[in-house]
């Protein structure tokens, strides 16, 4: 199963926010320290005010906050929350879909695949993820990430492109 990456900023959103213990963060701090994109995060950060697991404050000096305890925020659910499907295959979620369809095992095997990636998830709670605090305030709030060598984008979060080696038209030596 694969998450989106609605899903894998909305869990680094509440991980960064998490380790804040109810202090204002700003999204152009979560962007910085993940070096995604900010405008992403805007909507990341307004789909999770909407469902309940953060407190937004506008104007100067405001940002974002838990609405609940990290013991009181289960993955599993928040998971289940930002994802339109769950789904690893299409007759999961529908009848009719395929012709097999009533003799098929891997239906059912994939059915109790996720169920069982779902069960994990719904283990843990917010506050699992966030206790090595010292250890990943120490990386969050670090020098802000850069991009590495060889890379460009137009913007943090951009979809990086790699730089084509130009090959020179000079001879080779010897």
């Amino acid at each position: 199963m694969r998450l989106t990456l609605h899903t894998d900023f909305a869990l680094r959103v509440l991980t960064q926010v998490g380790i804040n213990e109810g202090e204002l963060t700003t999204i152009k701090a979560i962007a910085e320290s993940f070096a995604i994109s900010k405008h992403h995060l805007m909507k990341v950060v307004n789909d999770l005010s909407q469902k309940g697991y953060l407190d937004t404050v506008r104007g100067r000096g405001g940002g974002i906050r838990l609405m609940r305890k990290p013991r009181d925020i289960n993955i599993g659910q928040m998971v289940r929350d930002t994802e339109d499907r769950l789904d690893v295959i299409g007759c999961l979620d529908q009848t009719g879909y395929c012709r097999i369809e009533r003799a098929c095992v891997l239906r059912g095997v994939l059915r109790d695949a996720t169920d069982a990636f779902l069960a994990v998830l719904d283990a843990h709670t917010l506050a699992d993820l966030i206790k090595p605090q010292k250890a990943l305030s120490a990386l969050l709030f670090a020098e802000p990430r850069r991009r590495p060598p060889g890379l460009v984008g137009a913007a943090v979060g951009a979809r990086p492109k790699r730089l084509k080696k130009r090959r020179s038209s000079a001879p080779a030596p010897g």
